[in-house]
């Protein structure tokens, strides 16, 4: 949970001062970094069970660390719980950390115990400690709508491109556009430049001389153009967000600051009759 909730669950009146402590206990800077520890270790041994030789070796310690560390997180929830109840819910971490745990929970679960090692992404709570990293995290979720936008015109373009391509050079190319979902996996790779033009344009060049009247084209627009839509949005979000806001007054500041704008206003026509008049 984040200072948010414990303040929240400080605001709420008849709530026991055991919890209080309880809370505060469990958001402790170092209770928080043991339990980041704890997530590396396992995230660790899940990936060290992968490899036939440890586990054949060390096969039932790495079980047996698994264990612990789910122990710890089942302990880590329960004590949640038990301090914000209600409020636990309303945490978008504490659901998904419940969901992983809960995974390992069901018997027979396998291979789905893997999704433990999920938890991890706990870990980038940590960028909003670094004011640089919290202003392009903060950048990036401002354009999302932007982006939303620019994505949207790119899908448009890529199913008319991938209609008009598998019209084209469907019969002749079937393995590149033969149908709308390897015509549109074609023009991703050729998006992307990788291995465009002599893994793709040019064997289909051979037979569609011209064809390059379609894919120059295309590339400029989705590649150079569209790419440069989405790195100007988000540096245009970042600038927006360096402006420092203007602080909102209340109804009487404002009023005030009419005034003296006013009055600014006044004695500045005085100063210019002044001088007219000679006046130093």
């Amino acid at each position: 949970m984040s200072e948010q909730d414990m303040q929240r669950l400080m605001d709420r009146s008849g709530v026991a001062a055991w919890r209080l402590r309880l809370s505060v206990w469990i958001e402790a800077r170092g209770v928080q970094r043991f339990i980041i520890a704890i997530i590396l270790l396992n995230s660790a041994i899940l990936g060290m069970e992968t490899s036939a030789t440890l586990m054949a070796e060390y096969g039932v310690w790495l079980k047996a660390l698994d264990k612990a560390c789910l122990a710890i997180f089942i302990v880590e929830l329960v004590l949640k719980l038990l301090a914000y109840r209600g409020l636990f819910w309303r945490n978008g971490w504490n659901i998904f950390d419940f969901f992983v745990v809960a995974v390992a929970l069901v018997p027979g679960a396998g291979v789905w115990a893997v999704l433990r090692s999920l938890r991890v992404l706990r870990v980038l709570r940590l960028l909003t400690v670094v004011p640089q990293l919290r202003k392009v995290v903060a950048a990036f979720l401002h354009s999302i709508p932007g982006l939303g936008g620019v994505v949207l015109v790119m899908m448009i373009f890529f199913y008319t491109a991938a209609v008009l391509a598998t019209n084209l050079f469907g019969e002749t190319h079937p393995e590149w556009f033969g149908t709308m979902g390897r015509s549109l996996y074609s023009l991703f790779q050729i998006m992307t430049l990788e291995s465009w033009s002599m893994g793709i344009v040019r064997p289909v060049m051979e037979s569609h001389p011209h064809a390059w009247v379609f894919f120059v084209p295309f590339i400029v627009i989705a590649t150079f153009t569209i790419l440069n839509l989405f790195i100007g949005i988000i540096v245009s979000t970042m600038q927006e967000l360096a402006i420092p806001a203007k602080p909102q007054l209340s109804p009487d500041a404002q009023a005030v600051e009419t005034i003296l704008e006013d009055m600014e206003k006044q004695m500045e026509a005085l100063r210019a009759r002044l001088r007219e008049n000679g006046v130093p």
